[in-house]
């Protein structure tokens, strides 16, 4: 489904990305892990389009991401930010509404019908029904993360990518969102690129994983592959036994003090 050739990718004299090459199957929930200024957004950036490579090409679909118009490309791919939305005064269901951009036409009118009953799905699948009226500025930040989720919900589209969406939520938050992520994911057999900061929910929620350092890729392949205590010591310099989840079966990471050393 999505292509990538060669990539390069520099700001002024720094090179962030060296050569990606990388293969994305349709149905596919990839992370994207590595240490901080690896080179993990930069790579969301030019897959979403908002960048351009130097040198190399992105196909989505067989097509140059290039030769897609905004439109186009807004109803095969949509980007959730690790800042969600902002907290505006708009209220709920209008910035749910907002996703369905792409399927209206330049008086803003939807093109087909359906946009309420799919409105109203979402916001019973992400328990938001109680905050229709609600703005967004008195919610609490897992509340607007569901919100911005539902916004790329009702855009429909067939690859979403994702960077760093638990950043600032709590634990129970984390757990909640990626949950929603992955039950729409295989509900509707989406295509799932994740920038992951935690190693233990990329391991627990993607299928496979990329590893980045200095703008290459080390590692590709599932999670038993990469969640290793040496590609680990490799990425970030640290030490960590790997244990295996006792509900999932996937590993999970405990970093090793110096005194245990």
């Amino acid at each position: 489904m999505i292509g990538i050739q060669g990539i390069v990718k520099s700001y002024g004299r720094q090179t962030v990305l060296q050569g990606i090459d990388w293969q994305v199957q349709r149905g596919d929930f990839w992370g994207i892990i590595g240490p901080n200024g690896s080179g993990k957004t930069t790579l969301l950036n030019v897959l979403s389009g908002v960048e351009g490579p130097e040198t190399g090409e992105i196909t989505l679909d067989g097509r140059l991401l290039a030769s897609y118009s905004r439109k186009e490309l807004s109803r095969k791919l949509a980007v959730l930010q690790q800042d969600g939305l902002p907290p505006m005064a708009f209220p709920v269901r209008q910035v749910l509404e907002m996703g369905r951009f792409p399927f209206q036409n330049w008086r803003g009118k939807e093109e087909e019908d359906g946009a309420e009953r799919l409105i109203n799905e979402i916001m019973r699948r992400l328990d938001l029904l109680g905050l229709e009226h609600k703005p967004l500025h008195v919610l609490s930040g897992g509340q607007r993360q569901r919100v911005a989720l539902g916004k790329v919900m009702a855009q429909q589209p067939e690859v979403v990518l994702l960077d760093e969406p638990t950043t600032y939520l709590d634990i129970r938050y984390q757990m909640q969102f990626m949950e929603l992520v992955s039950s729409w994911q295989r509900a509707e057999h989406l295509t799932v690129i994740a920038v992951m900061h935690d190693l233990n929910l990329a391991s627990l929620y993607c299928d496979k994983l990329i590893a980045l350092r200095d703008g290459k890729i080390i590692a590709s392949g599932t999670p038993n592959e990469i969640i290793t205590p040496e590609i680990v010591k490799m990425l970030f310099d640290v030490d960590a036994y790997s244990v295996m989840h006792p509900d999932r079966g996937v590993p999970q990471l405990l970093l090793r003090s110096e005194q245990g050393m």
